[in-house]
């Protein structure tokens, strides 16, 4: 579990200010569980989807997520692992390829977490911010997503990433208004063979 622990330039869960909300969180909870559900409430709630909002700037690093309380989910996705690993709770990055305008192409990466729970293993969660036709929650063992597969090119990836995948970096890190980076979402292209396996989709 120490690579889904780690600290990084994106995931800087050792910045002062994301130890200082880790903590407080942590101070008002007994059990993982609810320190983890605590942590994925907190990001879903307080901080602001970027296009939901229509805010700026663009965010990337977990501590300019929470310093400027605005975030695309990727984002959004970065704060929550920071926050879980400052209270030493394994979190890692899940992604799914969307349908951006819900009715097939085109198609978007949107990004989520995963947490690792003692008593059941990886459990997913998606704290992009809940809307009219959005409920995501944190009720283990059930998974609660934002969203669900339904055209033909969209896809659920299994995989559990230590790090953000570098194309989104990328993305968050090349455009600085939000409207700029509603036109040029991540997206990665699928094939027959390998849409089960986004490892295996993405060369970097």
């Amino acid at each position: 579990m120490e690579e889904y622990l780690q600290v990084s330039e994106v995931v800087d869960w050792q910045n002062p200010i994301v130890v200082e909300l880790a903590n407080k969180i942590a101070s008002r909870h007994q059990t993982i569980d609810a320190i983890a559900r605590a942590c994925f409430e907190w990001v879903r709630d307080e901080i602001y989807h970027s296009c939901d909002y229509q805010m700026n700037p663009v965010t990337c690093r977990a501590s300019d997520v929470l310093k400027y309380k605005t975030g695309y989910c990727y984002a959004k996705s970065h704060l929550l692992a920071a926050l879980l690993r400052a209270n030493g709770i394994p979190a890692g990055f899940c992604y799914q390829r969307l349908s951006i305008n819900n009715n097939g192409e085109p198609y978007s990466l949107h990004g989520f977490n995963a947490i690792y729970l003692p008593e059941i293993g990886w459990y997913r969660v998606d704290a992009r911010g809940n809307r009219q036709d959005v409920d995501a929650q944190f009720v283990p063992p059930k998974e609660q997503l934002a969203f669900k597969i339904r055209f033909p090119g969209e896809a659920e990836f299994p995989n559990i990433f230590s790090e953000p995948l570098p194309v989104v970096v990328e993305v968050l890190q090349t455009y600085s208004k939000w409207d700029d980076i509603l036109l040029n979402l991540p997206d990665v292209t699928l094939s027959p063979l390998n849409e089960a396996d986004l490892s295996q989709v993405l060369r970097y």
